[in-house]
């Protein structure tokens, strides 16, 4: 990465001064709630005084983060599907939000392949019906979307993207979410601009990559598929080991969501637009290392690699994210090396593997920390 090594990482300020009281006694309206991501910020701005209402589908694996924190006992939970754009109105009139996170998608690449319809209708078309119920909700101040890193074209090449390269996609997932940030620019420069058709609000997107952390049960993802292996103690397998990844703690993009948001409501012509979330250099690792970690954090594992398969569909190998706009501009830095965000995940999913009990509370515990920590 050409430029990350450069940042001078600003931590004069613990998050909590950071942010503030922003949050507290904020209607808060967050899509894909039940999902893994937005589980953690919802469960997150609750627990900084927002009044939060989710939109999301039910939790689409079993078990879940959702689920296992109790979740919807602390927020207002609104189940239906965004590609319904009646019901996502009625859900803005009843939640009434001064602020949106939108996070309800098709997350995963692989299933891109199997459904690119529904890929392309769910992150795209969805994306709009959120949108147009932001333009007839007139108590919305701030809106930040969440895309991907993957909304870039991506070339492999060694640096990091910055947010005004290029953007692509050579699955149906990239491609939804490149797709995404242009949907999302054509509204902010004709309805939620100064000179806009709509309400003068703060609106952005939001770049991150590859997360980890507890509560992630998603098919076809690394951490998950290693948590399953080692809780039934069986060997993990590896289809793409020398892959590279931007991996990163489920709090570290998180928290550059939730400061985002903040500036958006404090200046929102001068924030708004598209922001890299992503790790630091010692988090730029492949797959076979990260596995290696896992395995060592956990105690015990073993790692096979069978015999790459030429029919399996194209999975980038390189892709960095620069986080300079963030650094300087949000005070944001990412905050969890490689060493702590393997620990706390595993820590995480060990509890769950020994039945512990309160999983919310574990939860909140790590959440604490990491604004401890964010210095």
């Amino acid at each position: 990465m050409k430029s990350q090594s450069n940042i001078k990482l600003s931590r004069s300020s613990c998050f909590a001064s950071l942010i503030g009281d922003i949050y507290a006694g904020k209607r808060v309206l967050v899509t894909g709630h039940t999902g893994f991501k937005g589980s953690w910020l919802a469960l997150w701005l609750q627990k900084l005084g927002a009044h939060v209402t989710g939109l999301s589908l039910p939790p689409n694996t079993k078990p879940s983060h959702f689920e296992l924190i109790g979740l919807k006992e602390l927020l207002l939970h609104i189940e239906g599907d965004i590609l319904d754009l009646k019901m996502v109105r009625r859900a803005f009139d009843e939640a009434k939000p001064q602020i949106v996170f939108h996070l309800a998608a098709q997350p995963l690449v692989r299933d891109s392949y199997d459904n690119p319809k529904g890929t392309f209708d769910t992150n795209i078309g969805g994306t709009v019906n959120v949108l147009e119920a932001v333009r007839q909700c007139p108590s919305v101040r701030a809106v930040v979307v969440i895309t991907s890193d993957k909304c870039y074209e991506n070339k492999e090449w060694a640096w990091g993207y910055r947010e005004n390269d290029a953007l692509g996609g050579h699955d149906p997932y990239s491609a939804s979410k490149g797709a995404t940030e242009i949907v999302c620019s054509a509204y902010s420069r004709s309805f939620f601009g100064k000179n806009g058709r709509g309400p003068h609000l703060g609106f952005a997107t939001a770049r991150a990559g590859n997360v980890l952390g507890g509560g992630d049960w998603a098919n076809d993802r690394i951490i998950p598929d290693c948590i399953r292996a080692l809780s039934q103690d069986e060997p993990i397998s590896i289809r793409n080991p020398n892959a590279t990844r931007p991996w990163q703690h489920v709090l570290d993009p998180l928290s550059g969501y939730l400061l985002l948001a903040k500036r958006l409501l404090e200046d929102p012509d001068h924030f708004c637009g598209a922001w890299n979330f992503g790790p630091a250099d010692d988090m730029q690792i492949k797959v076979i290392e990260l596995a290696n970690q896992l395995v060592k954090a956990w105690g015990s594992g073993q790692i096979i690699t069978p015999p790459s398969d030429k029919t399996a569909p194209h999975e980038a190998h390189l892709l960095r994210l620069c986080v300079d706009k963030a650094a300087q501009g949000l005070q944001w830095t990412p905050t969890l090396d490689s060493e702590s965000s393997i620990e706390w995940t595993v820590n995480w999913y060990k509890a769950w593997h020994e039945k512990t009990p309160d999983l919310r509370a574990i939860s909140l515990r790590q959440i604490n920390e990491f604004e401890k920590q964010y210095r």
